[in-house]
């Protein structure tokens, strides 16, 4: 696939998923973004396609001039199926891995901004820590693979995986009406057990899990929801959680864009702040009794 074609399809799955988030109002009804969450979201984007992915991709290419310039394009012959299989491995199962360890004390604080926002979008897609992405294996595995010689192969697996993951965080939940159609019950049930989808996704960034529907210590797939079925994470109801976000920013007020985007180098005042040296993640126990159920431990 060539960069013109990658770029332009990229395009086209952004408008459309920004198209049906408009055109079904879900956007206009259920994001109630502050200045905030808009900075976090916009750089964060920015500096994952201008800095981090860039900066992978660059620095193994160097490295592997210097190390082992004879394996330039070694695996090029591989066909195209292998190379997916590879990627699959390589980054989609990293991908959980990485994602799944974020939700341990030492590492929720570079991954705590994509749980801050009190809605779900296309927008909260890429919100996170930026050390989150610069530290994030499948980034750097891409990056060799495409020394190797998987570049179209990768570009295209991109594509899809974006359309995927887009699709997840999306205001609109495509699968909704799906689910109602008796005649599709099977495909969906096979396509909720192997791709993330509104559903399943929604779920993880749920308020609580108190309803049966939220399973934030779960549903860690990006472009497979299959390893969260390998792995005894998945929790699958057809629902959707009646508020994302977490506890604490309830409670305490929400942290600040660039806290959530350079901790550790800028850190947070607040209290009971995970994004502060010494401090740590929120927890339910220490919630009044009146309060409303909390979650962010992680």
């Amino acid at each position: 696939m060539t960069s013109q074609m990658q770029t332009i399809l990229v395009l086209c799955i952004i408008a459309g998923f920004i198209f049906m988030e408009l055109a079904t109002r879900r956007y206009q009804a259920t994001v109630t973004a502050t200045a905030d969450d808009t900075k976090l979201e916009f750089l964060m984007f920015l500096s994952l396609v201008a800095v981090c992915q860039p900066l992978a991709l660059l620095s193994t290419n160097a490295l592997g001039e210097w190390a082992a310039p004879g394996y330039r394009d070694a695996l090029v012959h591989l066909p195209w199926w292998g190379m997916v299989a590879i990627l699959l491995v390589g980054d989609d199962l990293t991908q959980y891995l990485w994602h799944r360890a974020s939700h341990s004390a030492l590492l929720w604080p570079l991954h705590r901004a994509h749980h801050t926002a009190r809605y779900m979008s296309i927008r909260v897609t890429y919100r996170n820590n930026f050390f989150y992405y610069l530290m994030m294996p499948g980034l750097w595995i891409a990056g060799v693979l495409t020394y190797l010689g998987f570049g179209p192969v990768y570009a295209a697996y991109g594509v899809v995986k974006l359309l995927v993951i887009m699709g997840a965080h999306c205001a609109w939940r495509w699968d909704e009406p799906l689910y109602r159609i008796r005649a599709l019950r099977p495909l969906m049930w096979l396509v909720e057990r192997t791709i993330s989808t509104p559903a399943t996704h929604w779920a993880h960034h749920a308020l609580t899990n108190a309803d049966g529907i939220g399973h934030y210590t779960g549903n860690f797939g990006n472009l497979l929801f299959v390893w969260d079925l390998i792995f005894g994470t998945a929790h699958i109801t057809r629902r959707y959680p009646p508020q994302v976000g977490l506890q604490d920013d309830l409670l305490y007020g929400q942290e600040r864009w660039y806290h959530q985007i350079f901790y550790p180098l800028l850190q947070s005042n607040r209290a009971n702040s995970a994004l502060r040296a010494g401090g740590r993640a929120y927890a339910a126990a220490e919630i009044s009794p009146d309060g409303p159920a909390g979650h962010n431990t992680p």
